[in-house]
Formats: structure tokens, C-alpha cells, sequence
């Protein structure tokens, strides 16, 4: 029916080309439009101006001979006031900026090794974008904006790329690992001497506290019993403490078996030995 009536519709974000017996008129905006046929007007074409978006996969080798494929992501659009260009001039028009991309990627890449084609993925996407905004706008076309989304190397390289990680990644944990025992062993080491040291002042408290109570013990029999002698007194002391051992280690469910000589000369022994260790304790305190 439009055509009976020479009315065309052109929808939004597309162009029509309009032709007069086969050769370009004019470019006819979205909206109605009359196209008298029967003067040999006609409509070649519509033309989108919607941004359009081409993906394009590249392999290539890096400078250091590892095969990667490169995959660039190129958003492009028709310019509205070049529409008669972009419709005539290409006609296959992803064809002509995979061209391009590949010539940009194959120029560029080659000159990197591995790790930096990943590093300098921003400027490889804006070396390609250059190229193209300079080739596809004499044809009416207007580069939006051109991404790097993947680089991928050869599976065995990428395998070989994730056991160099991992495996500097077992060192750092291993030093580390490391480091924290030896902190733990100087930290123990540091410990066992404190509490080495404070045994250590406690026994030799321990002991010339015991000195001095035998000491005062001594004087204050001494003066309250008239006749006796300081040896005489510490005799009776000395026994008098082994016997309330032997007691105790006979009362304790939880003593070991301890052999210990039980008669009267023995026990003159045991107080002589006494007697010695708690004069030198004393000497030497």
C-alpha cells in the first residue's frame, strides 16, 4: 500500500539511500517519506546507525616465540552526515576492519615479549583504534571504541605460566612459613631462660630463707635453755625435720618409692650432710 502511494517509512537509528534511476539522490531521515516510482525514484538501501559490535580473533607470535591469540572487541557505527559514503564505498564492511585489526595486532605483538603483551594490552587496543578511526572514516564509518578482552596463550605455555605461580607462590609461603617457626623457637628460647632465671631466684630465696630460720631457731633455744650448745640445737633440728619427711612421704598417696636409711647412725649421717649443704648454701649465699 505504501508503495501504491509512493510513502516510505524509515524507522529511528536507520537511514534509507534514495536513488533516481539507479544513481544516489539522497539520504532520507527517519520518519515518512514520499517516493514517486513512477519517476524512477526508488530506495536502495537502509543504513543502521546504531552502534554495532565486531569481535575479531588474531593469532600471532610474541618476541619470545609463544603463539597467543588475541581477541579485540571493535564497537563502530555509520556517521549520520557520511551515511551515502558508508552505503557506496564498503561493501563488506566487518570484513574490511578485521583487515585492519589484524595488521595493527601482527605489527604490534611481535615486538613484545608474553608478559608484557599482557601488560600493554591498553596500548595495543588504542593502536588499533587509531589505525581504524584513520582508514574507516573516509568510508563513513566512526570507531566508538576498541577493547583487548582476551589474550590467550598456547595451552602448554598457559599450563607451564600456572606451575611458575604456583610454585612462587609455595616459596613465599614456605618462607614464610618459616619465619613464623623461627620467631616461635626464639620466642620458647626466650621463655625457657625467664623462667630458668626466676627458678633459679626463687631456689636460692627458698634456700636462705630456710638458712635463716634455722639460724633464728638456733639462738632463740639457745638463750631460752641455758647449757645447750648451737651444734646441739641443730642436731635436734635436723632430726627432727627428717622424721617429719619421712612422714610426709609416707602420707602422700601419689610418692614414689624412695629408699632412705632409717637408723640412729644413719640418721647422724643424714644430719651431717645436712648440716654441710646448709653451711655452704650459707657461705656462698
Amino acid at each position: 500500500m505504501g508503495n501504491l502511494f509512493c510513502c516510505v517509512q524509515v524507522d529511528q537509528s536507520t537511514v534509507a539511500i534514495k536513488e533516481q534511476f539507479g544513481r544516489y539522490q539522497d539520504v532520507l531521515e527517519p520518519g515518512c517519506h514520499c517516493v514517486p516510482w513512477f519517476l524512477g525514484s526508488q530506495l536502495a538501501g537502509h543504513l543502521s546507525l546504531r552502534v554495532q559490535q565486531l569481535d575479531v580473533r588474531c593469532e600471532t607470535k610474541t618476541k619470545d616465540n609463544v603463539f597467543v591469540n588475541v581477541v579485540a572487541s571493535i564497537q563502530y557505527r555509520a556517521i549520520a552526515d557520511k551515511a551515502n559514503e558508508a552505503f557506496y564505498k564498503l561493501s563488506n564492511t566487518k570484513g574490511q576492519i578485521q583487515a585492519y585489526v589484524f595488521d595493527v595486532i601482527r605489527a604490534s605483538v611481535p615486538k613484545l615479549i608474553l608478559d608484557n603483551v599482557f601488560e600493554q594490552k591498553n596500548e595495543i587496543a588504542k593502536a588499533v583504534e587509531e589505525e581504524l578511526e584513520k582508514a574507516m572514516s573516509a568510508y563513513g564509518y566512526e570507531i566508538v571504541q576498541t577493547l583487548i578482552v582476551d589474550i590467550v596463550p598456547d595451552e602448554h605455555v598457559k599450563r607451564a605460566m600456572n606451575e611458575i605461580n604456583a610454585a612462587a607462590r609455595l616459596r613465599v609461603a614456605a618462607n614464610e612459613k618459616a619465619e613464623a617457626e623461627k620467631i616461635l623457637q626464639i620466642k620458647r628460647a626466650e621463655g625457657e631462660a625467664e623462667a630458668k632465671y626466676l627458678s633459679g631466684l626463687g631456689i636460692a630465696r627458698q634456700r636462705q630463707a630456710i638458712v635463716d630460720g634455722l639460724r633464728d631457731s638456733v639462738l632463740g633455744f639457745s638463750v631460752n635453755v641455758p647449757g645447750t650448745t648451737a651444734k646441739d640445737v641443730m642436731d635436734m633440728v635436723l632430726v627432727t625435720q627428717y622424721f617429719d619427711t619421712m612422714k610426709e612421704i609416707g602420707a602422700s598417696s601419689k610418692s614414689s618409692a624412695v629408699f632412705i636409711p632409717h637408723g640412729p647412725g644413719a640418721v647422724k649421717d643424714v644430719a651431717q650432710q645436712i648440716r654441710d649443704g646448709l653451711l655452704q648454701a650459707s657461705v656462698g649465699h
